[in-house]
């Protein structure tokens, strides 16, 4: 939209630019009929949609590499504005699991922090239920007309008089498997750190402390008996450096230095004003990073420092192949040819 002046002449440069990027076809836009049904859909249940760059979203998500554009929001939107730090964990959560979740959740809120968590079972539900009098963001890997898991309907209504559910999902939006690694980063993201109760060695839970430790954000873990499943991820966490906590005056202490210090700057916006030919990447420009680029994850600093292009020129090409549909990003700054 920088780019070309505004949204209706950045929509009809979509084709444009996935050309560039070696697509066949052009990318379905929404008609305006769709966009006024979604709307008419945000109204009816009380959603409203915040974009990036707006007042109302999240300064934290939005300082993370792959933030969404469109954030679905439904409840008390002052909640965003809270310090905040993520509670997630097992969905088949011991008693005592959860009776430290809800513990540390209390005492998160009665510090001044919101709690965000992912809804589902388990960590995540105590978590969220033990901070409905202080404010939790709950963060949907669907719509919010599907949320999941269903049962968790009545949670959500719970939440919303003094906390907010959020996602970057449509509506009737169907949650898969891959869309829950998805959400975790939006998790993570709007946090200043993430607690990890109980998590297996092959857990979610695992996924979203790597995307906070790509986001930069603070990670602890409850440590566990080395008898029970369910520790052997959080113990492994804390071989590898994570923060060991107990209680909530722990992660309290660890965040409260980090409260006031800057966000990261954001890459300076481009006016339409500019020369536009000074922003397309050249021929030369384009083969560079093409060359670079494979299955194989790199780094976006990676790809400008070998490919000796602009950091502008490097995001434009890959801005044409992602439209093109034929890249795929990952977490900490990570970008793949799919």
């Amino acid at each position: 939209m920088n780019h070309f002046g505004g949204a209706r002449a950045a929509l009809e440069a979509l084709p444009k630019l996935a050309r560039r990027g070696g697509g066949s076809g052009s990318p379905q836009v929404y008609s305006r009929g769709q966009a006024e049904r979604e709307l008419a859909a945000a109204e009816k249940l009380g959603v409203a949609f915040v974009a990036i760059g707006e007042a109302d979203y999240p300064r934290r998500l939005q300082a993370i590499d792959d933030a969404p554009p469109l954030l679905a929001v439904r409840g008390h939107r002052a909640t965003l504005a809270f310090p905040s730090v993520a509670v997630v964990g097992s969905r088949n959560a011991s008693a005592a699991g959860l009776k430290l979740t809800q513990q540390i959740a209390r005492g998160l809120g009665e510090a001044g922090f919101a709690t965000v968590s992912g809804l589902a079972r388990g960590i995540d539900a105590a978590a969220h239920r033990a901070s409905l009098d202080t404010g939790t963001v709950a963060v949907l890997a669907g719509g919010h007309d599907r949320v999941y898991p269903p049962e968790h309907a009545e949670l959500i209504d719970a939440i919303l008089p003094t906390g907010v559910a959020v996602t970057e999902m449509p509506f009737g939006w169907e949650p898969r498997a891959r869309d829950f690694p998805r959400r975790n980063r939006l998790i993570s993201g709007l946090s200043l750190g993430i607690v990890i109760v109980e998590a297996a060695k092959r857990s979610g839970s695992l996924i979203t402390a790597r995307l906070a430790l790509e986001q930069g954000r603070e990670v602890f873990a409850v440590p566990g008996s080395p008898l029970d499943p369910r520790a052997e991820g959080t113990n492994g966490l804390l071989k590898q450096g994570a923060t060991p906590v107990t209680d909530a005056a722990d992660i309290v202490s660890a965040l409260r230095p980090i409260m006031g210090l800057d966000l990261p700057a954001q890459e300076p916006e481009i006016s339409h004003q500019d020369t536009r030919e000074g922003l397309e990447p050249d021929a030369g420009e384009r083969s560079q990073v093409m060359t670079l680029l494979s299955p194989a994850p790199v780094s976006i600093d990676d790809l400008i420092r070998l490919s000796k292009a602009s950091p502008r020129a490097v995001r434009t090409v890959l801005l044409e192949l992602e439209i093109a549909g034929r890249l795929e990003r990952h977490g900490g700054g990570l970008v793949s040819l799919v």
